[in-house]
């Protein structure tokens, strides 16, 4: 079986989100599924402005083989001033209005939609729905097609072009049911090919180095964020939420956000932003953390929650967002606030009360290895495959 991949971004330089979790597929599709493996990309890093960073052309990372097309333009204002007119009533864009969003949102790469349509891959996946390289993709698209929607309820999603592109793929793979429920309610899909697959999540790679000690924090305990440090990742109102506990309820707790920035935060001697950290940094701040915080209301699947499960940790998630707030009901690993009343709430009693939190994270841990390890995981994911393929 010869498998692909299109995303907009890929590679190690970018972390999470749509485009670490199909570089995570495809690599362990590689390892365990010994199956040849290509990914159709743009060179660009920056999914705001497109730019061309990486070199053009083909090269392998982790035993992929990478074909990178370069970007045709760069995103212009005309973007922003059309998104902020159809988000106020995405589903009453008319059809050019809707192809003219995607065609803005880009990216605009001609020679990754001519490879598309000329792979000799048995199937080619697509991840997320949201950018122009999987709308003119799945359309091009010869083989097989297995849409990611990576789908959460956002303006875009009901834009009338998307419409096409859910019903026309050979099938879907979700991240969560919370995922699949929501796709389903937009759009007729329920008849499609179809699977709750989710990620696997490796091991812990920490050194055991003291996690205050690499924040500069020494033995205070402190909450942990990981990912982009960003306005809609939830980062800036977690930060806020944080400032305000800490001036009803002084006292050594800190909070630390671990990832790169998009935006700037006030400053605060109990708030530690880092920006990126390795591997081994990341895992040994999540080991010792009292607790992990996902501020944000917009994930399809957040792996740095099972992260921080597989790490032990109880788990505080944005009350709004349905596939966090799904995975702690399931297992019964987290709790989640909708207000800084209920933050403060949830945050104090994990300081309090230790062992309850020890419970939620062994709790969380369970629900990690029952569901999202390698490579049970990529096996699941290839026997769906290779069913579409013979569909």
């Amino acid at each position: 079986m010869r498998l692909g991949f299109v995303t907009p971004r890929y590679g190690p330089q970018i972390m999470g989100g749509a485009e670490t979790a199909a570089r995570m597929l495809a690599e362990h599709a590689v390892a365990t599924l010994g199956w040849p493996v290509e990914v159709f990309s743009t060179c660009a890093l920056d999914h705001i402005s497109w730019e061309n960073e990486l070199p053009e052309g083909d090269s392998e990372i982790n035993g992929v083989v990478v074909h990178r097309f370069p970007t045709a333009s760069p995103r212009s204002a005309d973007f922003f001033a059309l998104d902020g007119i159809l988000k106020h009533d995405p589903a009453g864009a008319t059809p050019q209005e809707a192809t003219q969003w995607v065609a803005l949102n880009g990216p605009d790469a001609p020679g990754l939609f001519d490879a598309i349509a000329d792979t000799d891959c048995d199937v080619v996946a697509f991840y997320p729905y949201l950018f122009a390289s999987t709308v003119e993709g799945v359309r091009r698209c010869r083989a097989a097609t297995v849409l990611h929607p990576a789908a959460h309820d956002e303006p875009a999603l009901y834009l009338s072009v998307f419409r096409e592109i859910f019903s026309s793929a050979s099938a879907l793979v979700y991240h969560t049911e919370a995922e699949r429920k929501l796709v389903q309610r937009v759009f007729p899909v329920a008849e499609r090919h179809q699977t709750v697959l989710g990620l696997g999540i490796g091991e812990m790679c920490g050194t055991g180095r003291p996690g205050g000690e690499i924040l500069g924090i020494g033995d205070r305990p402190y909450l942990v964020s990981v990912g982009r440090v960003d306005e809609m990742k939830g980062s800036k109102a977690l930060a806020a939420f944080f400032r305000e506990y800490k001036r009803l309820y002084p006292g050594p707790l800190a909070l630390a956000l671990v990832g790169p920035v998009s935006v700037e935060l006030p400053d605060h001697p109990d708030v530690v932003v880092t920006g990126p950290v390795d591997e081994a940094d990341k895992w040994d701040i999540l080991a010792g953390a009292v607790g992990f915080v996902s501020p944000s209301a917009y994930e399809s699947f957040s792996l740095v929650i099972m992260e921080a499960w597989a790490a032990g940790l109880p788990v505080l998630v944005n009350g709004t967002c349905a596939v966090t707030r799904e995975h702690c009901e399931l297992s019964g690993g987290g709790l989640w606030f909708g207000s800084f009343r209920e933050f403060a709430r949830v945050v104090g009693y994990l300081c309090t009360h230790p062992d309850a939190g020890r419970e939620l994270g062994s709790r969380g841990r369970r629900y990690v290895e029952e569901r999202y390890r390698w490579p049970e995981l990529i096996q699941r994911y290839g026997t769906f495959l290779e069913k579409v393929v013979i569909r």
